[in-house]
């Protein structure tokens, strides 16, 4: 088990142990079938079922593994239980930049990150210069084309 907490929602946290389902107790079970019946046909050196269903369970195993360990290592926060004035995991944060501009961020686990819904990692350096902080802060933005400055308009937890 990670010594580093994988902090996640309970909606992320549901997303994992629904693909561990699947993979486990739906495509694997299908394709060990797959490969003992392509094993069976013979010379395996040139079996296409067989060489690409032996190569596909290895691949579900290491994703198995993987979304079990950070199941084990999970540390589910529900977002709409926290009761903070500040920036902390979970927290959906509205920000305005110099141009007055706004942007929602909500900020998830590792393993949640959607960049098109702007769902950021609690690890990402968006996120760290908003952890900690309260409504009305200044905050500063390192990104490749440069420093951004805005101020936190509004933090709510949902």
């Amino acid at each position: 088990m990670s010594e580093i907490p994988n902090y996640i929602t309970p909606q992320g946290f549901k997303k994992l142990q629904a693909e561990f389902t699947e993979l486990f107790h739906g495509e694997r079970p299908k394709l060990v079938e797959t490969v003992a019946w392509a094993a069976g046909n013979g010379d395996r050196s040139e079996n296409g079922d067989y060489i690409y269903g032996k190569r596909r369970l290895r691949e579900i195993d290491k994703r198995l593994k993987f979304l079990r360990d950070r199941i084990e290592s999970a540390r589910v926060v529900n977002p709409s239980e926290v009761k903070s004035d500040k920036v902390v995991f979970g927290a959906t944060v509205t920000i305005e930049d110099e141009d007055r501009v706004r942007k929602v961020y909500q900020i998830v686990g590792e393993d949640e990150i959607e960049p098109g819904a702007n769902k950021i990692s609690w690890k990402s350096p968006m996120a760290k210069a908003l952890l900690g902080k309260a409504q009305g802060d200044e905050i500063e933005i390192h990104r490749p084309a440069g420093l951004l400055n805005a101020e936190i308009v509004e933090i709510v937890y949902k």
